[in-house]
């Protein structure tokens, strides 16, 4: 397995956000968790790339448990995309792309040819080659997203950790960026709230609440009109189709 999480627990002020929870994750799989607000996706997340450290529990990224992988290294392997990341500072869709280059230069070392391969290289990857003199603030929404997945390719990582990328996006940009996603060769695992979206892209999903693992699987097995109904409070109408992918929910008004 890419990743593995054992009993992970964590939480503040004596509440728990994240209750006892255990997944793995196959090399080039895209894992999607689901869950209402407050059910804990992005504490998870952030506990699954080493963001945050679990008061008991571990995770493994290739085999390693990365409580004992130094930060560097760490950084070399994983990439981690937030949800609105931004910055004041003027700066170009290039500068920003070249931030993922550091887990790979030490503080001596110039700016070599290779670094400049990896960072067009990136660039290309996500259609932004003919913006990387462009001013970071005159972007648009995707195109933000774009770039910051940019960025977590120049790290040249194994895997990738999403929070809710498509946030405040329209609809065509939200199937634009996950797609892109669902296509890269990486490990990922993205953090979503769109259910439809995750049925779409996801080849697993993981559905939490109140920071527990509810159900775990393909879409299909998973978005079924009991779950919507328990988790989510919502009444739905589940339409699947003959494969997979094509699950997609309706919902009703009450």
């Amino acid at each position: 397995m890419s990743i593995s999480a054992h009993n992970l627990v964590w939480g503040v002020r004596h509440k728990t956000i994240v209750a006892d929870v255990s997944l793995s994750v196959a090399p080039g799989e895209t894992l999607g968790l689901i869950g209402p607000n407050g059910s804990g996706k992005s504490s998870l997340l952030r506990l699954l790339a080493g963001l945050k450290q679990p008061l008991s529990g571990r995770v493994e990224i290739l085999g390693q448990d990365i409580a004992r992988v130094p930060r560097r290294t760490l950084a070399r392997q994983v990439a981690f995309v937030q949800q609105n990341a931004a910055t004041d500072t003027n700066v170009s869709v290039r500068d920003v792309v070249r931030l993922g280059r550091t887990p790979h230069r030490s503080a001596l070392s110039g700016w070599s040819a290779a670094d400049e391969a990896v960072v067009s290289a990136a660039l290309e990857r996500v259609d932004m080659t003919g913006h990387r003199a462009q001013a970071w603030q005159t972007l648009s929404g995707g195109e933000r997203q774009r770039v910051h997945i940019a960025r977590a390719l120049a790290q040249s990582p194994q895997v990738m950790f999403l929070d809710e990328p498509t946030n405040h996006l329209d609809i065509h940009h939200q199937i634009e960026i996950l797609r892109m996603v669902r296509d890269l060769d990486l490990t990922s695992i993205v953090a979503l709230h769109d259910l439809n979206l995750a049925a779409m892209f996801c080849d697993r999903i993981v559905v939490l609440k109140a920071g527990a693992v509810v159900d775990c699987g393909t879409p299909d097995a998973v978005l079924t009109e009991t779950l919507l109904r328990d988790v989510f409070r919502v009444n739905a109408e589940v339409c699947a189709g003959p494969i997979p992918c094509q699950t997609h929910i309706r919902f009703k008004a009450a």
